[in-house]
């Protein structure tokens, strides 16, 4: 018995409007599915699925803190190019209630490239331009 890949991941999230955007109009993905009664939306690129949940707004809501908080580091995403990674970071870096932690560069000496950022959402993610 064995698994065969990932089906999808599930987020929870600060807004689920605030994130659902972002990553449809910033990173330019599809909107699948939704469910105000849930909350939640689904989201993709063609190749990877995320569920996004909205954070209960009626209780404390604790951001993440990727050195003491179990579960996700940080999501890694992979562009084709370096251009296109340049090209989104211009587009990342605007884009209202982003948090960039640090800007294209080199990864362990390159060549190959990286960014890191977190969405407005409050999840940490990485895009990373593979160089080969």
């Amino acid at each position: 018995m064995a698994t065969i890949g990932i089906n999808h991941l599930g987020l929870t999230v600060r807004d689920l409007d605030q994130t659902t955007s972002f990553f449809s109009e910033c990173l330019g993905w599809e909107v699948l599915a939704r469910d105000d009664s849930y909350p939640r939306s689904t989201v993709s690129d063609g190749t990877c699925r995320l569920t996004l949940w909205q954070a209960d707004k009626t209780q404390p809501i604790t951001d993440f803190d990727r050195k003491t908080n179990i579960g996700l580091h940080h999501l890694a995403l992979e562009v084709a190019s370096k251009d296109e990674l340049l090209t989104m970071a211009e587009t990342v870096r605007t884009w209202p209630g982003v948090e960039m932690e640090f800007e294209p560069e080199p990864l362990s000496g390159g060549p190959r490239h990286h960014m890191m950022f977190s969405e407005p959402g409050g999840i940490r993610l990485e895009i990373i331009w593979p160089a080969g």
